[in-house]
């Protein structure tokens, strides 16, 4: 018997000093000869090898080959990579490994089984799945932040629908649980869906029947999800630091919401050749896609989706001259400050930020 107090705070560390010496005299171990079980701890979606998965094998062993199941993704394991990065063919209890071949981005915290009937598994998921849609399609209005709490005292607001995108599993966990704790007695938030990846048109299609506002982090919308966002009236917010996303929520629950700056979006272009320059770094050959970009204006480097940095431009010239600005259609060689590694096919999107007066 060992007494604690979570109260006082007393004896958390002789209980778990415990735990590890039963487990020890009793020589209690995970067998490793039984179908493999464990818990995700980290997923994302990484542009060459699809969904990527940190997983912790609890119990029996892990191996190449194996079918499992977590959560509504089922896959085959493809390659497994330990935390060296070197390629393992199996995995035994408390063994951390990298997993490729699931599906889809799983849950981070979620269980997952290896299992011998793939069929089995994929009826389960695709019920877990259709399970979800319906909850996810119980409303139909809706709303901005600006007018949420005029409608909170109106009484019209109950529920504040949110989507989460995020670039990592971890951080749409994260942004879900921080904006839940905002709940309060006039208004309770709820997260109707959270995923990986970038903001598109079915996300916003899911904002807009069930009336939901759409917070993405550290992730950009295409330039036809944000104009379609903008034409059916959905609320798209993007941000790069959690606290941010949470008291422009919490403000606009308490009427506070009074903006001074907001971003507008000058235009983007699309990096399609590098070259590399001794002194200089990286000077990117670039094609803009739409509006302009400033010389000096602030930018983002957008690779599949995700930003990878965010900062402002050192140069802009048009063939050797140096330019204010080059619009839709025209090519440019642009550089980037403090950061020189880029990639064809990124996309760098040119913004300002505006004054909004009170």
């Amino acid at each position: 018997m060992v007494p604690v107090s979570a109260k006082k705070r007393e004896n958390i560390e002789g209980l778990l000093e415990m735990v590890l010496l039963a487990a020890d005299m009793l020589e209690l171990k995970a067998n490793p000869n039984k179908q493999a079980k464990g818990t995700i701890i980290e997923a994302r979606l990484d542009k060459t090898r699809g969904p990527v998965a940190t997983a912790l094998v609890q119990r029996g062993t892990l191996k190449n080959g194996d079918s499992i199941v977590t959560g509504t993704s089922v896959g085959r394991v493809r390659a497994m990579t330990d935390e060296k990065g070197q390629q393992v063919e199996t995995a035994g209890p408390s063994t951390p490994v990298e997993i490729l071949g699931l599906h889809e981005v799983p849950e981070a915290g979620e269980i997952f089984y290896a299992i011998t009937d793939e069929k089995v598994a994929k009826q389960l998921a695709e019920k877990r799945k259709l399970k979800i849609r319906e909850q996810q399609l119980r409303a139909n209005s809706t709303i901005t932040l600006e007018d949420l709490y005029n409608q909170i005292k109106a009484g019209k607001v109950k529920d504040l629908n949110i989507i989460v995108k995020a670039d990592v599993q971890g951080s749409v966990e994260a942004v879900k649980q921080s904006l839940e704790k905002l709940t309060n007695d006039e208004v309770r938030v709820k997260i109707i869906h959270g995923a990986v990846g970038a903001i598109t048109e079915s996300d916003v299609t899911l904002a807009q029947v069930s009336g939901a506002i759409i917070i993405g982090f550290n992730v950009r919308p295409g330039v036809n999800v944000a104009e379609m966002a903008q034409n059916v009236g959905v609320d798209l917010r993007l941000y790069s630091i959690i606290y941010n996303a949470i008291e422009d929520i919490q403000a606009a629950m308490n009427g506070l919401l009074e903006p001074t700056y907001k971003e507008v979006i000058l235009g983007h272009v699309e990096i399609r050749q590098l070259f590399k320059v001794s002194g200089v770094g990286t000077i990117a050959g670039s094609y803009v896609l739409d509006g302009k970009v400033v010389r000096n204006s602030e930018v983002r480097i957008v690779r599949e989706g995700i930003v990878v940095f965010q900062g402002k431009l050192a140069s802009l010239k048009r063939f050797k001259d140096d330019a204010k600005e080059v619009a839709q259609g025209y090519e440019c060689g642009l550089s980037i400050e403090k950061f020189n590694d880029l990639k064809e096919g990124d996309i760098v999107e040119s913004y300002i930020m505006e004054e909004v007066k009170r």
